[in-house]
């Protein structure tokens, strides 16, 4: 498994990438050699340290992005992530190696409720620019709003990200 490091102000010390180097190593027991490891490292404000952690394989990838104040306690936290979502996927994750699930799991890993669908709601799928999609989403008080852009003609999912900003996503279909 290749593993690269992306620091985005922030200060990558040779310590830290010692190890995140050796803690992503022992990932490379679920991964064949092509996969990749992206590790972004930034720092988001006074004593707030974000670390992404994306591993692709296949057509496949799994992620986490953790935040605190100490980007040695961020890969502690991320891992068990990575780990929990190999291991609760690993039906529908094609590309790992053969008997990696097999051997105890690195990390503790805590009980996951499962996921439930409880309640359907149906919409009618305006026509809009996404100024006006920005203020449907605002109207309507939720973290996310679809639409179909006037001006691309697809469909866009326009969403509240966790820095406050928004986000927009433009669908191929």
């Amino acid at each position: 498994m290749r593993i690269e490091i992306i620091a985005r102000n922030y200060k990558l010390t040779d310590r830290l990438e010692e190890i995140i180097n050796k803690k992503m190593e022992k990932f490379s027991r679920y991964f064949e050699d092509d996969a990749v490891a992206k590790i972004f490292l930034k720092e988001t404000g006074k004593e707030r340290y974000v670390m992404e952690i994306t591993i692709f394989f296949g057509n496949n990838m799994v992620r986490s992005e953790v935040a605190s104040d100490n980007m040695f306690n961020n890969i502690d936290i991320a891992l068990p992530k990575i780990e929990g979502q190999i291991r609760k996927h690993r039906t529908k994750l094609g590309k790992l190696k053969k008997n990696a699930l097999e051997d105890a799991s690195m990390y503790p890993q805590a009980e996951q409720k499962k996921m439930e669908i409880i309640r359907t709601k149906s919409m009618a799928l305006k026509k809009i620019d996404i100024e006006e999609a920005v203020e449907e989403m605002e109207l309507v008080d939720h973290d996310f709003y679809i639409f179909l852009n006037n001006k691309t003609g697809k469909v866009n999912v326009l969403y509240k990200r966790k820095a406050g900003n928004l986000g927009c996503i433009e669908l191929d279909y």
